[in-house]
């Protein structure tokens, strides 16, 4: 079983006289890709700001690998790699420049381990220039670099794929699944790009006003999953068809000649018996699943992601 990278506990926020986070409680396993998003104002930022010790806690306790970020504090933030909002980097310095220097923080890293993370983000070519040469693309992908150099147990991504071109941002998802699967490491990524998060992570989270409205699993493998899925039925009869679903008690809706209904995954070989038993004859049948989007957009109702 893998060990807990990350625990929040009752985490509180207050500022002033507004409770900012209410109360949060979050598990991220070593080895998991969590995606952790919300609209503007919902509180993730706060949250990520508190887990890497930028902001102190109102309420409750912070744990990574079991370790206190309030009263273990240096112990906690070494087996963090984060980038907040932007990768803090110097635009005088080279990128290699930059990774020695992040470096000397830190017991143990060797060269072989700088050219080893240059060579994971594809950054090789470039390396050696003064990173205000770089784009925005060049930089995250040195900040991620930066973030990851000493081997973390919990790595923290705030729109890892900012500024990237589609092959830039395909090269990072994979490369962030090959982290989480080959090195064990814990992910939790803040984007406003749910495509993305669908892809990259095995658990989502929503935030808003300061509390995970919903958690799930992307990777499907929730029971959730398998209830209310919407069925795209492709028959001859359509008129036929759908009085026969209507009578047993399903909703169905009409697109073109085909009848969508809502109904659990293990009823759906029943549904397609009856169908046939009453001499309905049925081309296919096609699950739709609802895209993080929509449910995103469902949950909070329509509030802007950021």
């Amino acid at each position: 079983m893998s060990q807990v990278a990350l625990e929040l506990k009752n985490v509180k926020k207050t500022i002033g006289k507004k409770e900012i986070i209410k109360g949060l409680d979050l598990t991220i396993n070593q080895g998991e890709v969590y995606g952790f998003i919300g609209p503007n104002g919902a509180g993730k930022t706060t949250t990520i700001r508190m887990v890497v010790g930028l902001m102190k806690l109102s309420g409750g306790d912070i744990k990574i690998l079991g370790k206190s970020i309030q009263s273990e504090y240096k112990e906690a933030a070494k087996n963090i790699g984060a980038i907040v909002e932007n990768p803090e980097l110097y635009p005088f310095m080279t990128g290699w420049q930059n990774l020695m220097h992040y470096a000397r923080m830190y017991e143990g890293i060797t060269k072989e381990r700088i050219k080893e993370v240059v060579s994971l983000v594809g950054l090789e070519k470039v390396i050696n220039d003064k990173v205000g040469k770089y784009s925005l693309g060049m930089r995250q992908r040195l900040g991620v670099a930066q973030a990851i150099l000493h081997k973390p147990a919990l790595l923290i991504l705030d729109e890892p794929t900012n500024g990237l071109d589609p092959a830039g941002i395909r090269e990072i998802r994979d490369y962030i699944r090959d982290l989480a699967v080959k090195d064990n490491v814990a992910v939790m990524i803040s984007s406003h790009l749910l495509s993305e998060i669908e892809l990259m992570c095995d658990r989502i989270g929503i935030i808003q006003q300061g509390e995970i409205i919903q958690e799930r699993s992307v990777r499907g493998d929730d029971e959730a999953e398998d209830a209310g899925l919407k069925v795209i039925l492709d028959v001859e009869q359509s008129v036929q068809a759908e009085e026969i679903l209507k009578e047993s008690g399903l909703t169905v809706e009409k697109e073109s000649d085909k009848l969508i209904v809502e109904l659990n995954r293990k009823d759906i070989p029943n549904v397609v018996k009856q169908l046939i038993e009453n001499e309905i004859l049925v081309y296919g049948v096609t699950p739709v699943k609802a895209t993080l989007e929509d449910q995103f957009l469902e949950l909070t109702g329509g509030n802007v992601i950021g």
